[in-house]
This record gives structure tokens, C-alpha cells and sequence, in this order.
């Protein structure tokens, strides 16, 4: 029975090394830079999306990015200032107007340094799943806004 389970030990900790060992080697195939973007139309001003953007930028910042360009409110630009973090970059956010409200982009020009964190972060995470993220925090906060004002 012990040899039994040493060799289901074996045979599992063999397969996690070879896993390990096919995503660092698909990752460090992939380019270290990447540029991801979404963009999407919210039903306030400029202004107001600016204020709601720039309060969730603030509100998720643990003090690993610095807002390193402003122009209130048609330009945002942010950086990763954290070096010990496995990646690093920047997003870029464009306000416009738009019928009924502004249209906000964001483009994010990232780097994955570790080709495991590279793998994980193309085909397990996804390189717009924080943008998602954000987008949906600050839709949140729009709808917020609108219904406190009817």
C-alpha cells in the first residue's frame, strides 16, 4: 500500500513538473509586450467620467501605479511604478464626447516577464480581464450616479 501511494505520488508530482515545465516553454514562446484595449460609451460628461474613473483608479491602487500624465478631462496615464511585480506597463485612458454621454478608452500596453505568469496570463486569465474589471467598476458607478439623480 505505501509504494502504492508513493508511486501515485510520484506519477502526480511528475505530471505538475511537466505542466509546469510545457506553459514556461509556450510562454517564453509568446512576446513579452502585449496591447490590450476596450472601450465603451457611458450616458454622463466628460467630467463626470473622468471624476468616477480617476476615484476607481484611486480606489484599487495599493501604491504600485502612479498617474504619470493628466489632462482633465480628455487624457489619462497611468504606470506600473512597483519593479518587483512580474510585470509592468501602462494604460492609456481617452475620454470623448459622444451622443448622450462620453465614450471611454482605455489601452493598456503591458509586459509579462515570467513566461509561466506569460501563459497563464494569455490562455488561463486573459490579457482584458482586468480592463473587464474595470470597465464593469466604473459602469457600476455611472449607474450609481444616474440613479441617485431620479
Amino acid at each position: 500500500m505505501t509504494m502504492l501511494l508513493l508511486k501515485v505520488a510520484g506519477g502526480v508530482a511528475g505530471a505538475v513538473v511537466a505542466i509546469v515545465g510545457v506553459a514556461a516553454a509556450v510562454g517564453a514562446a509568446q512576446p513579452v509586450a502585449h496591447v490590450a484595449s476596450r472601450s465603451d460609451t457611458f450616458a454622463v460628461s466628460p467630467e463626470q467620467l473622468w471624476d468616477l474613473s480617476l476615484a476607481e483608479f484611486l480606489r484599487t491602487n495599493d501604491g504600485s501605479y502612479a498617474i504619470v500624465e493628466q489632462d482633465r478631462p480628455r487624457r489619462l496615464v497611468t504606470v506600473i511604478v512597483e519593479k518587483k511585480l512580474p510585470y509592468g506597463g501602462s494604460w492609456t485612458y481617452e475620454f470623448a464626447p459622444a451622443a448622450g454621454g462620453t465614450t471611454l478608452t482605455v489601452v493598456e500596453r503591458g509586459e509579462v516577464y515570467n513566461p509561466v505568469f506569460r501563459f497563464m496570463s494569455r490562455y488561463v486569465i486573459g490579457q482584458t480581464r482586468t480592463l473587464d474589471a474595470y470597465f464593469a467598476n466604473v459602469r457600476k458607478a455611472v449607474e450609481t450616479v444616474r440613479s441617485a439623480k431620479v
